[in-house]
Parts: structure tokens; C-alpha cells; sequence
């Protein structure tokens, strides 16, 4: 369904000539998988599947992936989560008890995995074709991740990372403006709202949007 003011948010293709992309929230299973409206998986291969870009996802664990609104995600995209650690305490790394027919006895316990908790990524985030996100790695809003980075440590809000590891690159927008931004939190406004500043939205004019009252 398409509105005057934006496309349905519980739609799963926005655009039906365009099924390369995928409201996500509408299409993953997973309960310990949260997904903002709006947020697109971009993928000519099947934007729809994109649980399967989120990988070692064991209930056992117990972790989550949080995406927020509107976020732009591109195609070759992989969460590693959790459950892709071994235990680095111990002699061997060799996970002995995934093979069964008996090694079930060496199974490790929580305690002995380095979990690093739920990964989180922000709204109004881009992130580029063919990144891995690392486990318990929070990404801020606004921030905006390059094609074919490895995110290994946090990145804050409205700042740019690349590479492998990813660092930062430069932020966005000077520390006020980006302290507005998080303030007025444009992706939770109604759609109305929304529709009525796509132009202040889209537009290099960055102190337009401080005229919108929040």
C-alpha cells in the first residue's frame, strides 16, 4: 500500500518495481531479531532473506540484534553473533562438543565463551555493501559504515568508519548539530511530519533543520 505520505511501513517490497528492497522488520522470524520501520536490506539476490545474513545465532546464548528506523543496509551485509566465539581459555580452541558422538562432554560453559553481549545498531544508519559487524557491537545513529569494513569496536553517533578494522574517518556534522540531531530524534516523528520536511531532510542546508521545531 502506498499513501500519500510515504509508503506503508508494514509493507514488505515499498517500492513493487523495485523488489531488490526489503522492509526487513516485516520479514524476519527471529524474536531475538528487533528492526525498526522503515529499515531496508538492499539485495538483488533476495532482499527478503536477510536472517540469513545473521550469522551463529544460537537461542542458548540468549543475544540480540537491535536495528533502529531507516536504516539503509547494503546487499553481502553479515551480523556475527555470539555464538561464533570459542573458548579462548582453555588449551585448544577446537569446539569438540558441535561434533556429538561423544565429545558432548567437553562443552563449554557460558561463562567460558567471551560473549560480548546484544549487537545495537542506531537509526538513520548506512552501512555499506558487504560489512561484517562484529558481536556485541554498538553502532550510533547517523553514523554511516564503507563498503567492506569489519566493525570490531564501537562507533558513535553521526561519524563515518571504514576498513578492516574499521576506524574512524571523520564525523558527520560538528558536535552541536549532532547533539540537536539525537535530540529532536527526527525518526521518531509521525509520517505526516515526516513528509512535510522531507525537502529540510534531504538537503545540505544543515541549520534548515534547526527551524523545525522538534
Amino acid at each position: 500500500m502506498v499513501t500519500n505520505i510515504g509508503p506503508d511501513p508494514s509493507s514488505t517490497y515499498p517500492n513493487k518495481n523495485l523488489k531488490q528492497i526489503c522492509f526487513i522488520n516485516n520479514v524476519v522470524k527471529n524474536p531475538n531479531i528487533v528492526i525498526g520501520d522503515y529499515t531496508y536490506y538492499d539485495d538483488i539476490n533476495g532482499a527478503e532473506k536477510f536472517e540469513e545474513r545473521v550469522t551463529h545465532f544460537y537461542d542458548f546464548i540468549g543475544d540480540k540484534l537491535i536495528i533502529g528506523k531507516f536504516c539503509a543496509i547494503g546487499r553481502g551485509v553479515e551480523f556475527i553473533m555470539n555464538g561464533a566465539n570459542h573458548r579462548m581459555c582453555s588449551v585448544t580452541t577446537y569446539p569438540f562438543n558441535i561434533m556429538g558422538c561423544g565429545w558432548e562432554k567437553a562443552a563449554p560453559s557460558l561463562e567460558d565463551l567471551p560473549l560480548k553481549g546484544d549487537t545495537v545498531v542506531g537509526s538513520d544508519v548506512w552501512i555499506g555493501q558487504n560489512v561484517t559487524v562484529m558481536p556485541g557491537v554498538k553502532i550510533g545513529d547517523g553514523a554511516i559504515i564503507a563498503a567492506n569494513s569489519v566493525v570490531t569496536k564501537d562507533i558513535p553517533a553521526y561519524h563515518i568508519a571504514g576498513g578492516n578494522p574499521a576506524g574512524m574517518i571523520r564525523k558527520r556534522f560538528n558536535d552541536e548539530l549532532v547533539s540537536y540531531l539525537l535530540k529532536i530524534k527526527w525518526w521518531d516523528w509521525p509520517p505526516q511530519k515526516i513528509f512535510d520536511n522531507l525537502e529540510i531532510l534531504c538537503s545540505s542546508d544543515l541549520e534548515a533543520i534547526r527551524k523545525i521545531s522538534a
